[in-house]
């Protein structure tokens, strides 16, 4: 997926090159949006998948409470929960429009795992469960139809270890007919309450090539189905481990 012969080589000497195009430099305006099964919990933020497996954060204790024990009742089980029966496309354009936005970036991957649009790559997809829907694609012809610039984000990177937590006590995060969603769960080196540990740029144990192509892959995916105008990563892009899949995705 990553063998087009595109203008740039997967160089920073190379990639240095680049214009930024002009409407990327008046757009000023823009809007981001977090929208996945977290919501479904609505408690905190977009980070409840990973509090609700950590003991000692209160999303734990509050998860327990309200949903169940984390072997029968885990993330997993608010997929279904996300409906989306209500999302309009068409409105939510139509509102950014109004808002004087110029272009819109929905996550198209968060750190959970569901992407929120058709893949390919992964049976734990919106149009597969949940809504059912393309919910990226739908966006983005809705956003284009009104003049507006498309755009994802994709924050797959802190996979690795994100549901790290699920796999110190029992919890639907170590059965491996689960392993598509909560991927490859690698208990993480650095102490999740401090923040400077986090700021360090290469973790160990560090991702593995098979989880760096699947993540090289599911780039070239959103590039391939949507022609987002812009792709923002999160911050551990920063991962050293990265940095060459990095360029061959921006040479992509």
């Amino acid at each position: 997926m990553t063998s087009a012969n595109g203008k740039y080589e997967p160089t920073w000497e190379s990639l240095s090159q680049y214009q930024i195009p002009e409407w990327y430099i008046d757009a000023k305006f823009g809007i981001f949006i977090h929208w996945g099964p977290y919501c479904v919990p609505a408690y905190r933020n977009e980070w409840y998948p990973r509090r609700m497996y950590l003991k000692d954060d209160p999303a734990f204790e509050h998860h327990r409470q309200t949903w169940g024990d984390h072997q029968e009742f885990g993330y997993k089980d608010f997929i279904p929960m996300l409906t989306a029966e209500k999302f309009d496309a068409q409105e939510w354009a139509q509102l950014f429009k109004d808002s004087g936005a110029r272009f819109i970036m929905p996550v198209a991957e968060h750190h959970d795992g569901f992407p929120m649009y058709d893949s390919d790559l992964t049976e734990w997809c919106a149009a597969k469960m949940g809504p059912k829907r393309d919910i990226c694609g739908e966006l983005a012809d809705a956003v284009r139809e009104l003049d507006m610039v498309f755009a994802v984000s994709s924050h797959r990177a802190e996979h690795w270890w994100f549901f790290d937590g699920g796999r110190l006590f029992p919890s639907d995060v170590q059965e491996p007919a689960n392993d598509g969603l909560y991927g490859p769960a690698v208990v993480a080196s650095k102490d999740h309450s401090n923040r400077e540990e986090w700021k360090d740029k290469d973790w160990t144990p560090r991702p593995d090539a098979k989880f760096l192509e699947d993540w090289l892959a599911r780039c070239c995916e959103l590039v391939d189905k949507y022609q987002p105008q812009v792709v923002w990563f999160d911050w551990w892009i920063e991962q050293v481990v990265f940095e060459p899949y990095l360029q061959r995705f921006a040479a992509y």
